[in-house]
């Protein structure tokens, strides 16, 4: 009996240092919810937005858009190639901007892919694609850096598990890294955003929650007058779903001025109208307008708006092949 007790002795001893060996995994690329991947999201930013791509993926308006469009075979390749198919390994694309309260810092942020994936075929298409990446380790996790190729922006990028990725600036890769292995505090210990995303619709295929900077919005008005309406601004909670063939949208602006509010909705209004008018020619574009309602609250401005795919679609085409037509030479 005391021998059968040593070993079972030893194996627990052996499964806790095992278990504790283990890198600390985030959510899990097919189960995870979209709220999971808020906990990957280091605290000090300044908005946040999240995309649930399997569903958008799934609806038929894109399945066909992707079979029809001209680099469908490019699209083809690249699921041969990494062993990723976007419309069933991609789950969730969830980014993350800014950590001061200026202009510039909202520009930097970081962006996560829950997927399924394989890392070795991913780099492989990377360099492929004349991608050059360096490596550098960070806490046990190594970190591909490269430029970026329109922008000559520097980029990061991390395999943080077997279901998330993180790409964005050197420091905002680190501080998810940070928080991946709980060394650091998530999104949701900041107060201000945390407000925010109470109030968000977390049912909708995609939604996000923005504080904005004072000296932005000042620094808008001081170029354009017209835009001293929206000041009082202080951040703003949007959200983009579709159902029953209708694609749905909702963008709150946040103020704590009930006049201004009133104000910064005429003023939108204002500009439905003339849009409306501009339109007279295209019944598509009037009736879309005419779907959007603007309306003021104490604290708050609303936008919404209700648009059936068939509006959308048939609105998309003309654009089209108003921009397929042959551009005439001026005389």
């Amino acid at each position: 009996m005391r021998k059968y007790g040593v070993l079972v002795l030893i194996v627990l001893t052996a499964c806790f240092w095992t278990s504790c060996a283990k890198k600390p995994a985030g959510p899990q690329a097919g189960t995870a919810k979209a709220e999971d991947m808020l906990s990957l999201l280091p605290k000090d930013v300044r908005g946040v937005m999240v995309v649930d791509a399997h569903r958008i993926m799934e609806l038929e308006a894109v399945k066909k858009a992707i079979q029809e469009n001209e680099n469908y075979p490019k699209y083809q390749e690249f699921i041969q190639e990494t062993g990723i198919d976007p419309q069933k390994d991609i789950f969730f694309f969830v980014a993350a901007f800014g950590g001061e309260k200026d202009e510039e810092s909202m520009q930097e942020g970081v962006a996560l892919l829950n997927m399924k994936y394989n890392r070795d075929l991913l780099l492989a298409k990377l360099k492929k694609e004349g991608t050059e990446l360096t490596e550098t380790v960070y806490d046990g996790v190594t970190i591909y850096k490269g430029v970026q190729a329109e922008s000559q922006k520097p980029f990061s990028g991390a395999f943080l598990d077997d279901s998330n990725i993180a790409v964005g600036t050197d420091a905002h890769v680190k501080k998810v890294i940070d928080v991946h292995r709980k060394k650091a505090e998530n999104i949701l210990k900041n107060q201000e955003i945390s407000n925010l995303i109470k109030g968000m619709n977390k049912s909708a295929m995609a939604y996000g929650a923005f504080l904005i900077p004072s000296g932005v919005m000042k620094g808008a008005a001081s170029q354009n007058p017209m835009l001293s309406v929206f000041e009082s601004i202080t951040s703003i909670i949007l959200a983009f779903d579709y159902k029953d063939k209708t694609f749905l949208a909702e963008i709150k602006a946040q103020s704590p001025d009930p006049a201004k509010n009133k104000q910064i909705a005429d003023t939108l209004n204002g500009f439905k109208a003339l849009g409306a008018a501009a339109a007279s020619k295209e019944p598509e574009l009037g009736e879309l307008l005419n779907r959007v309602e603007i309306a003021s609250a104490a604290d708050s401005v609303k936008i919404t708006a209700s648009i059936p795919e068939e509006t959308a679609k048939s609105l998309g085409e003309k654009m089209k092949a108003q921009k397929a037509k042959p551009q005439n030479p001026e005389n």
